[in-house]
């Protein structure tokens, strides 16, 4: 392996913020905009994209803490984004009334800092204090500082954090869990903690006590408080991979295993353990199937009792999508062949009942938002498609269904369908896709997304960047289902692990293949685009499936798989994809791997790729040395690297239409004029 390394030209490019790194990125960066922002299409492209990214009719999703809804809110006036609340009633209002918590932009110019808004956790009961994620630039690794919801400040000498990967939350309001960068040794190889400590207001960070110590190759160690009355304990979360953990119950200093297969998630409610299998499991002399949801008295199976309840199984077509708790009822997100529907199942003494929830309008997809499992049954769930856009809609278990929000639409989707296709793969599996676009104009430019990795599944959903930047001007955009997601469940996903990923990569060709054989475009015209996972998807087609596309977006990537598990947090997903260590696995991940994939004189198609600097998830040295690599050999591509953003599109809405815009303007240039419209 060191002799493959070494012989590696393009290693500088590894050094993030290396002198002659960034150099080459702002010479690579400079010749990409001065291409592809010559023209008035790329400004308008920009324009209409920056419209719907801060248009202030967008609907302002929210969660709720103890009678406030929580919004966080970026638009033109705020790039950074300001933290409010409001209540319900107010926010049934065309024009709710919002109270200022944090204007993240006065604090970054207050303080010189590019702060990205990651997130907050807050006390329950009662949700009087919030620990505050606060990130440099977009990256992962955060800045901790404790918040009064009362005062509205930052509490003096509070629970305070500098930069790093952490996990923290709150215990009661002069303790918190806590796992960071505690110095050397304190963190595991994927760079996150490898240490769960107690850590008590009053004390330095230095005088938590250690409450579990994972080892160095896990993913990480997460402790957490459930406050529930009457139900109040504690749990430890050791992640020893991507996808297997080892669940503690912590009572005092003593540790007791949760006896659930390895590879199984678990979910505590009041008296309840919900099971999520992800492979077959017999237990209690009962065989249960990988994607079932098992229920029992957590009391009871903790004392040995295997008692389960079945409340969900999966067929051939179906699979769990996901579940969230109210007070007393289980909301389940089921799909049936990438459709959603929504399940109420009720625990009683007669056993679980289960019922369709009423009101569910048929459309493209529907998340569960939120709920107030504290409280009451309140809920909130979303639904959007290709061509509808999004609404908000609040229920409460047994009552009707409310419509609080709705988005207009970004676009003109007149005369546009939504069909869903099965493409054939190369084994016989059946691959579903979806195609937004016009029915009646023949073979037109298309572009194909997918990603097909971590049991994640893709819907159609409402986009305004896609709907305004392609669909509106005559472009097909595609959603391909394959295999590595979780569309099917744990089985699909499974499926094309480690020594089976080409089975992915054969369902995403089979889909590019398809779109032309039906006639809805051809294959100078197709176009594909990913993200991370979805880009080294995309990167597999470039080198290994060329002749299938007219140009490929390549975003965030991983694509020297010899490699990444030594940058950034890839060990974590050896699980995934092999460890390049194992010389079966290595050898195997170079026969797909892009970066070892590309030779000169091979007619590839124009590639546009995409990453940023501050992406402390995917290494930006991914992206850099296939570029590298490629002008080396004389191929086309341009490239485009963020200085801000993180594994995201950018820190802020105008980093966001910027990038996207060279995205659209680069593809239409590639596979055809927009209607109506030139360069």
């Amino acid at each position: 392996m060191n002799e493959m390394s070494n012989a590696d030209p393009y290693l500088w490019l590894e050094d993030v913020t290396g002198e002659r790194a960034l150099r080459w990125v702002e010479q690579r960066n400079a010749d990409t905009t001065a291409e592809l922002t010559e023209g008035s299409r790329f400004a308008r492209l920009k324009a209409e994209i920056l419209d719907s990214l801060d248009a202030e009719d967008r609907i302002p999703y929210v969660v709720r803490r103890s009678g406030y809804l929580y919004n966080f809110w970026q638009d033109s006036a705020h790039p950074r984004g300001v933290w409010r609340r409001t209540t319900l009633a107010e926010y049934r209002t065309e024009q709710p009334a919002w109270q200022l918590l944090l204007d993240l932009d006065a604090l970054a110019e207050r303080e010189g800092e590019n702060w990205v808004w990651k997130g907050s956790t807050t006390l329950r009961p009662g949700h009087r204090r919030a620990l505050l994620k606060l990130s440099r630039g977009g990256a992962d690794a955060v800045v901790v500082r404790e918040f009064d919801l009362e005062t509205l400040t930052f509490v003096e000498n509070g629970f305070v954090l500098p930069e790093a990967k952490t996990s923290i939350g709150w215990i009661d309001e002069d303790s918190v869990y806590v796992g960071t960068d505690f110095g050397p040794d304190s963190l595991t190889s994927s760079g996150y903690p490898r240490l769960a400590k107690l850590w008590r207001r009053g004390t330095p960070i230095d005088a938590a006590r250690t409450v579990f110590e994972g080892k160095t190759s896990d993913v990480s160690i997460v402790t957490s408080h459930d406050p529930t009355e009457g139900f109040e304990r504690d749990l430890v979360t050791r992640g020893v991979s991507f996808f297997t953990s080892e669940y503690y119950l912590r009572d005092g200093d003593e540790l007791r295993r949760v006896d659930v297969p390895d590879d199984a998630e678990i979910d505590l409610h009041r008296e309840w353990l919900l099971v999520s299998t992800k492979s077959a499991w017999s237990v209690g002399g009962r065989d249960y199937p990988a994607g079932a949801l098992l229920a029992a008295r957590f009391d009871e199976f903790m004392a040995g009792g295997r008692e389960l309840t079945v409340v969900f199984e999966p067929d051939p077509h179906s699979s769990l999508e996901g579940f969230a708790w109210t007070r007393q009822h289980l909301l389940l997100n089921v799909l049936v062949d990438v459709k959603n529907r929504v399940d109420v199942v009720t625990p009683g003494e007669a056993g679980w009942a289960r019922a369709p929830l009423a009101g569910i309008p048929e459309f493209g997809s529907v998340d569960i938002l939120d709920t107030d499992e504290d409280e009451s049954e309140e809920f909130l769930l979303n639904s959007s498609g290709f061509t509808e856009p999004s609404t908000l809609w609040r229920g409460e278990v047994g009552g009707e269904l409310e419509i609080l929000k709705q988005a207009p639409a970004r676009f003109d989707a007149t005369g546009m369908s939504v069909r869903q296709f099965f493409a054939t793969s190369a084994d016989g599996t059946k691959i579903p896709y979806f195609v937004a676009g016009r029915t009646d104009s023949g073979p037109g430019p298309t572009l194909l997304n997918g990603y097909g990795g971590f049991e994640v599944v893709r819907k159609p959903s409402y986009s305004g960047i896609v709907g305004r930047a392609w669909l509106a001007r005559g472009g097909n955009y595609v959603v391909a289902n394959i295999r590595g997601g979780g569309e099917y469940g744990p089985d699909w996903h499974n499926s094309a692990l480690k020594l089976n990923r080409m089975r992915a990569y054969e369902d995403f060709a089979a889909v590019a293949e398809d779109l032309v054989s039906r006639g809805i475009t051809t294959v100078g015209q197709l176009g594909t685009i990913g993200g991370s996972n979805g880009g080294l998807l995309t990167g597999v087609m470039l080198t290994r499936y060329p002749e299938l596309f007219g140009a490929i977006v390549i975003q965030v990537p991983l694509l020297d798989m010899l490699r990444y598990h030594l940058l950034l947090a890839g060990a974590s997903w050896m699980a995934e994809y092999g460890d390049p260590d194992d010389e079966t696995e290595r050898s195997y991940l170079r026969s797909y791997s892009p970066y070892h994939n590309l030779h000169k004189g091979f007619p590839y198609p124009p590639a546009l790729i995409t990453t940023s600097t501050r992406d402390d998830r995917v290494h930006p040295g991914h992206a850099r040395k296939m570029v590298a690599r490629m002008l080396e050999q004389e191929h086309q591509v341009s490239y485009y690297e963020n200085i801000e953003g993180g594994h995201a599109d950018g820190a802020d809405n105008g980093q966001r239409a910027f990038s996207w815009a060279l995205t659209f303007e680069f593809l239409w240039r590639e596979l055809g004029t927009s209607a109506g419209e030139a360069a």
